[in-house]
């Protein structure tokens, strides 16, 4: 005797099946790592600037082999092969990213770390307060960002900060081919003072800041790359301009 089978009968079996026989769709590929923009400023002024992707990538500390996790200055730095690196490691890196908060640049390119004087990282103004390679990210509350500024360079102590870092304010350009521009200078917190006496340079164009950091330019109409640097500071990253 045949027996039909009910509609709620149907669903219990459906339900009971076997969760591998119903294929569930791809999920979406995972974002690419963000690239950003990295200065490294060596101790004889020496500069290599580069738009850089910030990819996972490996570093051997002796005989291990060490995981840097993306989006991390560390793993911009290495990536980005700018010089040969040299790294000390006050944790105990591993093959898990969460291990390599405690890698430290001792050496870059042929800057060796001496006392309190040696390699340092800033994120838009500020220098770092966590470990370069921390997935936790330069300030414990996340990884960079696309489009980020991260600067390295050889700091020289000078009390309890190093040497400023300079960064343009504000650029006013004023036609036909005028340009006003004020470079601040910046501490380790991001604490700013006018950056009197430094060079601002429009491709062979130059002007010194006045008292107040604040530099007059004139230079032909069209594209031009513009960066300051001078009076004891670290030079700026270069800066497009358009005069008009």
């Amino acid at each position: 005797m045949k027996r039909a089978i009910t509609t709620a009968a149907l669903a219990t079996l459906v339900a009971a099946a076997p969760a591998s026989a119903i294929p569930l769709p791809p999920g979406p590929p995972p974002p690419p790592p963000p690239t950003i923009t990295q200065l490294v400023v060596f101790r004889d002024g020496s500069f290599r600037e580069k738009a850089v992707r910030t990819r996972r990538v490996a570093v051997h500390i002796g005989r291990r082999r060490c995981i840097v996790a993306p989006a991390t200055p560390l793993g911009a730095l290495v990536a980005s092969r700018v010089a040969k690196i040299a790294l000390r490691d006050f944790g105990h890196c591993s093959r898990r990213p969460r291990d390599a908060a405690g890698l430290f640049v001792r050496k870059l390119g042929p800057d060796a770390n001496r006392g309190q004087d040696g390699w340092v990282y800033k994120v838009g103004h500020k220098t770092g307060s966590a470990g370069a390679a921390d997935p936790s990210g330069p300030f414990g509350h996340g990884k960079l960002k696309n489009g980020a500024h991260v600067l390295w360079f050889y700091c020289h102590m000078q009390g309890s900060s190093c040497q400023r870092t300079l960064s343009f304010d504000e650029i006013d350009t004023q036609p036909p081919g005028g340009l006003v521009v004020h470079v601040g200078a910046y501490d380790d917190r991001g604490k700013e003072i006018p950056a009197a006496g430094v060079t601002v340079h429009v491709d062979a164009v130059t002007a010194i800041t006045d008292a107040s950091g604040i530099a007059h330019l004139t230079a032909a109409v069209g594209q031009h790359t513009m960066y300051a640097d001078g009076g004891g500071y670290v030079r700026s990253f270069d800066t497009p301009v358009e005069l008009q």
